[in-house]
């Protein structure tokens, strides 16, 4: 058997460096993708190897360079993993227009960009997957992360209808929806301008709300967890089209499908209003 070639986008920490580590501990070849790159591994024990490439997903040169150095290096492309994303709080009132770009240009756009330029490979080959990492914030909507949450919403239903265009050629999708996840992402969080002054209308809400999830994430699920969910999603011959890492996680999102909008709201007005 061929050695799988997989690329992976936000792979420096968290879940993308765990995801990179065990596909490399399965034997595939990872691409790992990021803007300040990192020291190549090989597995102890098989074929399996981690290339870390520089790749700011925002930029498509980026994007067009570590593409071709894959086809050179391989002449195929098995699967790309859509993991790059960042997270900015405060209220919608308290965000900019170049704010909002901000959040949206690499959680949204940057998926986009790096998954349209690895379709034409999968279509030539008549194979392929596409992961993209979403958040259970897509289908429960967080106060003071409205455009975390939207983003990540528009994301899992851009993958959704992706999975319709590309059957037809033999290209699977799949969307990744973990819950509260241990990693870096919390201390990297951002806050908008406005919300950081005294003079903010929403200063004691937000802080309080962001606060509970900050927490909620710091004693949430190791990033191995939701990453050995992806690996198995990499290395089965068909994906599913969602996962939610965690029976827990699996709850919430099957119940809040099915309540009133008004008492969906109410509940996580409880949990972070």
């Amino acid at each position: 058997m061929e050695t799988k070639v997989v690329l992976i986008t936000g792979a420096s920490a968290g879940i993308g460096l765990s995801t990179a580590e065990q596909l490399m501990n399965n034997g595939v070849r990872v691409y790992a993708a990021s803007r300040r790159g990192g020291v190549n591994q090989k597995a102890q024990n098989g074929e399996g190897e981690i290339i870390h490439v520089k790749m700011d997903v925002n930029i498509q040169e980026d994007i067009s360079t570590v593409l071709t150095q894959i086809i050179k290096e391989n002449n195929r492309l098995d699967a790309v993993i859509s993991n790059a994303g960042n997270g900015i709080a405060g209220s919608v009132e308290d965000t900019s227009a170049e704010e909002v770009k901000y959040q949206l240009e690499t959680n949204f756009f940057g998926a986009v960009k790096i998954i349209q330029a690895c379709i034409p490979i999968f279509r030539k080959q008549g194979y392929g997957k596409i992961i993209a990492t979403s958040s259970v914030a897509a289908i429960v909507p967080i106060p003071f992360q409205a455009f975390y949450s939207a983003g990540k919403a528009a994301l899992l239903v851009f993958m959704q209808a992706l999975a319709l265009e590309l059957k037809p050629f033999g290209i699977q999708c799949c969307s990744i929806l973990p819950g509260d996840t241990k990693t870096d992402f919390t201390a990297a969080r951002k806050y908008t301008i406005a919300s950081q002054s005294a003079n903010s209308a929403y200063s004691v809400k937000m802080k309080k709300s962001v606060g509970k999830m900050e927490k909620d994430e710091q004693n949430g699920v190791e990033a191995s967890f939701v990453a050995k969910k992806i690996v198995s999603q990499v290395m089965s011959k068909k994906m599913k089209v969602t996962v939610v890492p965690g029976i827990d996680y699996k709850l919430i999102c099957f119940l809040f499908n099915r309540l009133p909008a008004s008492l969906r709201l109410w509940v996580v007005g409880l949990i972070y209003g």
